[in-house]
């Protein structure tokens, strides 16, 4: 739909007759957005300026949007500080970027400035606040908010809040408080909820919880996903229970689930390259390989060592060191034509 919306726009411009709307680059933008197409948001903020003698709020509110969050902070805090006039969404923009990007206090002191204009924050804002005490670690203070919410401002705690809440919790290694929150909220708590618990109890080796909540987690997706077995047998390595991986991988296999390998995207010169763990090396790329060679003789001469805690094999740590570097020389390039797939991590 967002690809179909950037169609009919490049055919609108090249319609002589056609004058620019407001309405229409606010699409545009919002499709860039969604899209992550950085370039594409750019090249449309270019025609605005040609087009239009003026931005209004709610052009310059996607704009910023758009920047932040397809990762350009700097572009998105300068149109924000530059507005004349801002309102509720202005604002609500402004914090879901920098909380996207991991400057939580920046997006609590742009919620503290939104308070201040006498502007009502809504749900969405709330969820950007509460993502930023996580990105933060600010327990209490994320409590704090959660509770000013329902009390002061009336509004009723949805799943993505509340979802903001376990993230929060985990991450601060408050694994038991989550689950209890988890067990007495309102409504059914779904499959993203409790994959995020159980991957804080991983990190936090909390063993015993994570076998309830990936038990949880099976009763709801068995049958669909791998990620919870996955998420299981390692969590069984890191504890070194190599039977119970063994018999995790088994039931993975009965039911015919298999993990798609993760990959990631950057663009270089309007080019989008896939790297891709295990994949065969294309003939333009060989360098590649060569160049990741040297950095890693670099890094250990001056006093690297691997990280082999995600090794999750019965291997001694020799092997797993070797594994790790293995691994990571393995990955290799896909080349794209411009807009298939866009610049962010996909795990």
């Amino acid at each position: 739909m967002w690809s179909e919306c950037l169609s009919l726009f490049q055919e609108l411009t090249n319609q002589r007759c056609w004058k620019a709307e407001e309405s229409v680059l606010v699409s545009v933008l919002s499709s860039c957005t969604n899209l992550d197409a950085l370039d594409l948001g750019r090249s449309a903020h270019g025609f605005l300026i040609k087009n239009l003698s003026g931005l209004n709020v709610i052009v310059e509110t996607s704009l910023l949007d758009m920047y932040l969050k397809c990762g350009s902070l700097v572009k998105g805090l300068t149109i924000f500080e530059r507005m004349k006039v801002k309102n509720q969404w202005t604002y609500s923009a402004m914090i879901s970027g920098l909380a996207l990007n991991g400057y939580g206090n920046e997006a609590l002191r742009v919620f503290s400035e939104m308070v201040q204009k006498g502007f009502e924050p809504d749900e969405v804002v709330y969820v950007g606040v509460l993502t930023a005490c996580s990105h933060e670690g600010l327990v209490e203070k994320g409590l704090d908010f959660f509770n000013k919410m329902k009390v002061d401002h009336k509004i009723d705690p949805t799943i993505q809040h509340y979802g903001c809440l376990v993230d929060l919790m985990g991450k601060a290694g408050k694994v038991k408080e989550a689950f209890d929150l988890i067990n007495n909220m309102p409504m059914e708590a779904n499959e993203v909820l409790w994959y995020s618990l159980l991957n804080a109890c991983k990190i936090h080796q909390d063993f015993e919880l994570g076998e309830k909540v990936a038990k949880k987690l099976l009763n709801l997706n068995s049958s669909l996903s791998p990620s919870t077995y996955v998420m299981l047998s390692n969590m069984y390595a890191k504890a070194q229970k190599w039977d119970h991986v063994a018999l995790t991988r088994k039931d993975m296999t009965q039911n015919g689930l298999i993990k798609t390998p993760g990959y990631s995207c950057i663009q270089v010169k309007r080019k989008a390259y896939k790297f891709v763990s295990n994949d065969i090396m294309l003939s333009h790329c060989e360098g590649v390989s060569d160049t990741i060679y040297q950095m890693e003789l670099q890094l250990k001469f001056e006093g690297y060592l691997p990280d082999t805690s995600d090794v999750f094999l019965d291997v001694d740590d020799k092997e797993k060191i070797e594994r790790s570097i293995v691994v990571r020389d393995r990955n290799r390039f896909h080349h794209f034509e411009d807009g298939e797939c866009s610049c962010k991590d996909y795990w």
